[in-house]
């Protein structure tokens, strides 16, 4: 490693390098071409960044091109490698679907020594004679497994005749192995080391991994529920894009704070989704395998299964978003009965300790909570006493603890009235009639 990473490495925190990033060192630097398999979170970007930035020579063009399966993988990937390439003066170029392909094009003529890509956007520029690649040295493939498929491989093999290189070095990662990647001398026509860290490598944290039996039409509600619990952000991975977008549209009705990131969105709409949930702005990012492969999101909570993972490498990579460097995470997987049923047999090959789990209140426990019938209960008031309130507990309802006073009507009591004082009869009115019916008697006399 160069003095000036050595310095950057300790400034970051770091005492040593992990498995993956001692391994591949020397067989990189001395021009061979690897295979490195490693946990997911365990450093495989900055494994084959550091011997490729000591083989680089600046002002040289382009001379090494990582080709990743995702826009925001290769975007994330482009942030690393130039943080460390501008410590000797290297420029690093992210060519990506989905943003302006002119200004992509202006950036190019500057003769960039790193390029950073997905398949696609590499292959077009080459055929349209925007992109040459006369001096490439070395090619990463980054996660590997999913690259080399179908239409991918394809295009790969596409990228190789343009290079003109009879010795180009190569270089495969991935944090699993799938058949391709056992039979890479044939497809590439060279020796490829194959080193694989996998079982000593720990710096991935506790990670818990548990089931949520719930039915179809419930599941929503479901995610509501567990979107509330204390301290938790998660990745909800979806196999349709139909199921995600009516999910989307359910919990935008219900309010709940979420964001979505689909490989059909524009790119600025899909930066703006990971800025969100990486700064703690939503509580759930609803995504595809494609869109968040290869996805670093620093101190993840919790990854759900919205749906089941199509194979367990699937559900590697979907669990391996959470429990990075160190950090403990946790892992839901929904479905109902038949699910569980089915995704506990394929789990059985793994060494993966799945559980049943349960929400209580606002955590995810293993125990599952008894069941109460709602009762009501009243504190009745005493002959003789006026009741001022009666607790009113619902169980069941709400959180665990709850308990709010419902207050009772009063006993109604008739208005009582202070009897008024007879008024003492007045004297004058009778003396008046009297006096008149004398005034009367004098007139017939004088008659």
């Amino acid at each position: 490693m160069l003095d000036v990473f050595k310095e950057k490495f300790a400034a970051q925190g770091f005492t040593e390098p992990s498995p993956i990033q001692m391994a591949v060192e020397s067989p990189m630097l001395a021009g061979t071409s690897v295979l490195g398999l490693a946990p997911t979170g365990s450093g495989k970007t900055l494994a084959f960044t550091w011997p490729m930035l000591e083989k680089i020579q600046v002002g040289e063009g382009t001379q090494a091109l990582i080709l990743a399966p995702s826009q925001e993988l290769a975007m994330q990937t482009t942030g690393v490698v130039r943080e460390w390439a501008q410590l000797i003066d290297a420029k690093v170029l992210a060519l990506t679907g989905g943003a302006n392909v002119k200004r992509q094009m202006e950036k190019l003529k500057k003769h960039p020594e790193i390029i950073v890509g997905t398949p696609g956007r590499v292959t077009n520029l080459i055929d349209t004679g925007k992109l040459k690649l006369g001096h490439l040295e070395l090619m990463i493939i980054d996660e590997a497994d999913e690259l080399l498929t179908d239409e991918t491989l394809d295009q790969i093999r596409e990228i190789l005749d343009a290079t003109f290189a009879e010795s180009l070095q190569l270089g495969f990662f991935s944090a699993t192995e799938t058949e391709i990647l056992d039979e890479l001398p044939r497809w590439f026509g060279q020796n490829v080391e194959k080193i694989d860290v996998r079982d000593i490598d720990q710096t991935q944290g506790e990670v818990r991994h548990r089931t949520m039996e719930v039915g179809n039409r419930h599941r929503v509600d479901l995610l509501k529920r567990i979107s509330r619990v204390d301290r938790l952000r998660a990745l909800v991975f979806f196999n349709k894009m139909q199921e995600l977008q009516h999910v989307v549209v359910e919990l935008r009705h219900q309010h709940v704070s979420f964001a979505a990131l689909t490989s059909n969105q524009r790119q600025v709409d899909r930066e703006k989704a990971l800025r969100l949930f990486r700064q703690g702005k939503v509580e759930l990012l609803l995504t595809t395998d494609l869109a968040a492969r290869g996805l670093d999101v620093p101190e993840l909570p919790a990854v759900i299964n919205f749906q089941l993972p199509k194979d367990v490498t699937t559900y590697i990579h979907r669990s391996g978003r959470t429990g990075r460097m160190g950090a403990d995470g946790l892992v839901i997987t929904m479905g109902d009965d038949h699910d569980i049923r089915d995704f506990k047999k394929m789990m059985k090959s793994t060494d993966y300790d799945v559980k049943p789990g349960y929400l209580a209140g606002y955590q995810i426990v293993d125990t599952k909570p008894a069941k109460v019938k709602p009762t009501l209960t009243f504190d009745h008031p005493t002959h003789g006493t006026e009741a001022t309130g009666a607790r009113h507990r619902v169980a069941g309802l709400g959180h665990p603890d709850s308990v709010r006073e419902v207050p009772t009507e009063k006993p109604v009591q008739k208005p009582t009235f202070e009897a008024k004082p007879k008024r003492k009869k007045s004297h004058n009115k009778h003396s008046k009639k009297k006096g008149m019916r004398k005034k009367n008697r004098d007139r017939s006399t004088e008659k």
